[in-house]
């Protein structure tokens, strides 16, 4: 897919205010660990996750994506009543309807005429939304949409912290660690067909995806029935099959990509990666041939913040300037499923 009328107004972001430490999750699960003879400083030494944020509880979802989406909104000076899509792409949502885009739009003060809707990838949400949204400007549809996501990981890791203190076993504490590493956060991507931007603003060039169903059961976040009529939240992660045919889907969507935007290793000037942890960021830059220096990470400190963690260290790389004008920068996205999305902008 390539794009000639497409740009990115701005980024928005809301940090979740409670830090939480690797070390702290662990304090909680010294029983576990004591049991299992696991020594402590695990979490951080296969992931690389020194510490995460977590919102208060019970903060609600829709409130976190309406700060950033205000903050989009106000950095392209751009008002909701411009809007033509609003998008709500987090994997975690307030209620299964209406759309949590609905709350968001309503506090937005978004058209009656926009299309208001949510869509759920797992941690490649945020992309899909955006092409989505890319698409109809390019068509003429529209002149400009938002998306927006806000992730929890509080709750679910609560709960996996719960089980392996209940039931320590060491299969448990390995399909388990993947989730140890949830942050949370909230994200907004403005794109627009040009006509609103004040100065030069990045371009959407174009993008591929692929995908390998055949995996789909390698992780897993959703209701379990423990009795008749009563469930509970669970997640599995298999990280190292993950890693090992993530990787292979990413060889092979990063071949296809290059080719897509007739760009070699040597012409990519910065990336932003899905944040995972250190073993998904060292194997990314092996199989894209990219230096560390073009790498811009947030894992270490603020987790994987599923479809936020993505546009989230965007927002944070251009606010700090290491994202720079003509830069050709590439968003490159992996999640559960398996599925592959890469996007490339000229900055």
């Amino acid at each position: 897919m390539r794009y000639s009328r497409v740009v990115l107004e701005s980024l928005g972001y809301e940090l979740a205010p409670v830090v939480v430490s690797s070390e702290e999750l662990e304090d909680r699960l010294r029983p576990a660990y004591q049991k299992l003879r696991i020594p402590a400083g695990q979490i951080a030494a296969f992931t690389g996750v020194l510490e995460r944020r977590w919102w208060e509880p019970r903060f609600p979802l829709a409130e976190g994506a309406i700060r950033a989406g205000r903050k989009a909104l106000q950095a392209a000076g751009i008002s909701g009543r411009d809007l033509e899509v609003l998008i709500y792409a987090g994997v975690c949502r307030e209620h299964f309807e209406p759309a949590t885009a609905c709350r968001v739009a309503d506090a937005l003060g978004v058209s009656e005429r926009a299309a208001v809707f949510d869509i759920s990838n797992a941690c490649l949400g945020v992309l899909n939304g955006m092409v989505e949204i890319a698409n109809r400007i390019e068509l003429g549809h529209i002149r400009a949409g938002l998306v927006v996501s806000c992730e929890t990981a509080r709750e679910i890791v609560e709960v996996a912290i719960d089980q392996l203190r209940d039931a320590p076993a060491m299969d448990l504490f390995r399909l388990s660690l993947a989730t140890m590493t949830g942050g949370s956060g909230a994200a907004a991507v403005l794109l627009s067909d040009g006509s609103y931007a004040q100065g030069k603003k990045p371009r959407l060039l174009g993008g591929v995806t692929r995908t390998a169903p055949e995996h789909h059961r390698l992780c897993r976040w959703g209701l379990e029935e423990t009795s008749p009529a009563t469930f509970r939240h669970f997640m599995s992660t298999d990280s190292i099959e993950v890693l090992k045919h993530g990787v292979t889907l990413g060889s092979k969507s990063w071949t296809d990509f290059l080719r897509e935007m007739a760009w070699t290793p040597q012409l990519v000037d910065k990336a932003i990666f899905h944040q995972v942890g250190s073993t998904h960021r060292d194997s990314m830059l092996k199989l894209t041939e990219l230096p560390e220096d073009k790498d811009f990470s947030t894992y270490e400190f603020l987790g994987n913040m599923g479809t936020v963690s993505l546009p989230l260290t965007a927002a944070l790389a251009a606010e700090r300037q290491w994202l720079l004008a003509g830069d050709r920068v590439g968003f490159l996205g992996v999640g559960s499923g398996l599925n592959c999305l890469l996007l490339g902008f000229e900055w």
